[in-house]
């Protein structure tokens, strides 16, 4: 969080875009915190501007696929034909593996950041879609649900007042878990040359680049960008684990 609120509240020492000849692959040190890497970037300012590029995609992917996933596990709760239908398609989704369908869909429609989002939402909605699910089968299991039933109340309105107020604590949970693994996603896209491409700063291109003279002793190229996102990551489950125990009252 603090990543955030720096790249976009706080001064940079150095810019992330523009490099200086003069200070190549310098160690870290009083002038350059993080070091910098083979091109004269500030990996300093670089770290922390790639939350500008990655988050917003990570948060932006894990946002459409909670509006996609709840809607669809609320009507997959339903006794209706589409239900199975919509279980169906989540099976054959969630078996497939995430990292080599986001690469093959940005892959065939094309190398942007849209693309990458939509691959994200393609692999991230099924879990959303099963979740939410599991949760309104318990709620419309409630009295309080046969009641509102009992009473004349359509099945959309029932989803809408009495079951899904019940489950989005569930569904915000898994908000936070969907962002972090789209960080990982987006970091192994970009390591790969897919999304988003040099200069731009992004954690994922900065320890490619880091990777490929790590071997020479410049080893901070590579392990600042790699902290950042496990630190990202590691805070995300943090806060999923916090909201979970609030949900659950414990």
């Amino acid at each position: 969080m603090l990543l955030l609120l720096a790249s976009f509240f706080l001064p940079l020492p150095y810019s992330p875009t523009q490099p200086d000849p003069a200070a190549v692959t310098l160690p870290p040190g009083p002038q350059h915190w993080f070091g910098t890497d083979g091109s004269g970037f500030d990996v300093l300012s670089r770290t922390i501007a790639s939350a500008q590029v990655d988050l917003p995609v990570a948060f932006g992917g894990a946002l459409l696929s909670l509006i996609i996933g709840v809607p669809l596990g609320l009507l997959a709760s339903s006794d209706r034909w589409f239900a199975h239908l919509i279980m169906r398609a989540t099976d054959v989704l969630q078996s497939l593996p995430l990292l080599i369908v986001t690469v093959a869909v940005v892959s065939l429609a094309g190398n942007s950041i849209g693309n990458v989002i939509f691959g994200i939402v393609l692999v991230g909605a099924p879990g959303f879609i099963r979740l939410v699910r599991s949760g309104a089968i318990v709620v419309r299991s409630s009295r309080y649900v046969d009641a509102a039933i009992a009473m004349g109340c359509s099945p959309l309105r029932v989803l809408r007042v009495h079951v899904f107020p019940n489950i989005f604590s569930i569904a915000l949970v898994q908000f936070t878990l969907a962002t972090s693994t789209a960080i990982i996603v987006i970091a192994g896209l970009n390591f790969l040359g897919i999304g988003t491409a040099a200069p731009t700063p992004s954690w994922g291109v900065m320890i490619r680049s880091g990777a490929d003279v790590i071997g020479q002793g410049y080893w901070w190229v590579a392990t600042f960008p790699s902290l950042a996102v496990v630190l990202v990551v590691v805070s995300l489950n943090f806060v999923s684990r916090s909201l979970d125990d609030l949900v659950a009252g414990r």
